[in-house]
């Protein structure tokens, strides 16, 4: 069954536990996936540890005990491969445990689509990018709220760093508010150094050229500048947000064949002078490669969240390995 992000009731979630959320608004479905599970035990697998180990999950999916009552399942990267488990699932799933399954863009070609979209027992949201004006309103709803005075100047300059990502916006706007919580002033100079915006060139050149494999410019750039254990984060964000973009434009070029149309309509667009490096990129990553890319990225972050004095060797090590695959 079909139905818009925002036409999730209450009611329809006490009536519905089995949810497919596809497509490129992480943030978006980030939100919509709190607001299903609320304050369930919470369960997550990719679908590759699913597909490895069936047994297990197909025994968390569809019993229930004294301790998971409500509990809330998450399969993340899910595909046409995990169908027939979720048909089986389906069949034998308990009104106590949630089943969500967080999907990349999926063609209207797909079984899993169209299994959810047919199928009345289950739910199935699509998720595409926000637009200037939606997130615009977003930010100016936020401030509004919090009683920040921020010129719409200053809004749409926060917009544009954030690269049409819902995630990235919210992130930014929670910087200002704390920043503001001391009495400070919202001034446009102290916005483009909190959100970085003046600082970020080398570390988007160096992402640009990892994922062009240019391994001598990598390493040049790695070698003029002295980043720092909080740099770390800055660079594998910004990697994550230029390889989700880079998906989307691979998954389109899978399907259409044409560069020349791939770029033109990007959304949002590519800045002239940046067109030649994203053609290099979509060339030099399918989409499977890109997925897998996103994945060792989350991983990453994590595991430099746990080891913050050595996140540069982590980091660097990470560049310098997928630029030489």
């Amino acid at each position: 069954m079909i139905l818009k992000y925002y036409s999730l009731t209450e009611n329809i979630l006490k009536k519905n536990n089995f949810f497919l959320l596809y497509g490129n608004n992480e943030g978006l479905k980030n939100e919509i996936t709190y607001k299903i599970i609320k304050n369930n035990q919470t369960l997550k697998y990719d679908e590759n540890e699913v597909l490895n180990n069936q047994d297990h999950f197909y025994e968390n999916a569809t019993t229930s005990s004294l301790f998971d009552n409500n509990k809330t399942i998450i399969v993340k990267r899910a595909t046409d491969k995990i169908l027939r488990i979720v048909e089986e699932v389906l069949n034998k799933n308990n009104s106590e445990t949630c089943i969500i399954l967080n999907a990349n863009a999926l063609e209207k070609r797909s079984k899993l689509r169209t299994f959810f979209e047919k199928e009345k027992k289950v739910i199935c949201i699509a998720f595409y990018p926000d637009n200037e004006q939606t997130l615009s309103k977003l930010a100016y709803n936020f401030f509004t709220e919090k009683k920040i005075i921020i010129s719409q100047a200053d809004i749409n300059l926060i917009i544009s760093k954030c690269n049409g990502d819902r995630s990235s916006l919210l992130n930014e706007l929670v910087k200002i508010e704390n920043f503001a919580a001391g009495g400070r002033k919202i001034s446009t100079e102290n916005i483009c150094k909190l959100i970085n915006l003046s600082e970020n060139h080398s570390v988007s050149e160096l992402i640009d050229n990892c994922l062009i494999k240019n391994k001598k410019k990598i390493m040049l750039i790695i070698n003029e500048n002295n980043f720092s254990n909080e740099d770390c984060i800055l660079i594998t964000r910004t990697f994550l947000i230029k390889s989700k973009k880079i998906l989307a434009l691979s998954q389109q070029y899978k399907i259409n064949q044409n560069i020349d149309l791939t770029i033109s309509s990007a959304r949002p667009p590519i800045f002239w002078k940046d067109k030649e490096i994203v053609m290099q990129q979509i060339y030099k990553w399918t989409p499977k490669k890109i997925s897998t890319l996103i994945y060792k990225l989350n991983e990453l972050e994590l595991n430099i969240k746990k080891n913050m004095n050595n996140s540069i060797h982590l980091i660097c090590d990470f560049i310098l390995e997928q630029s030489s695959t």
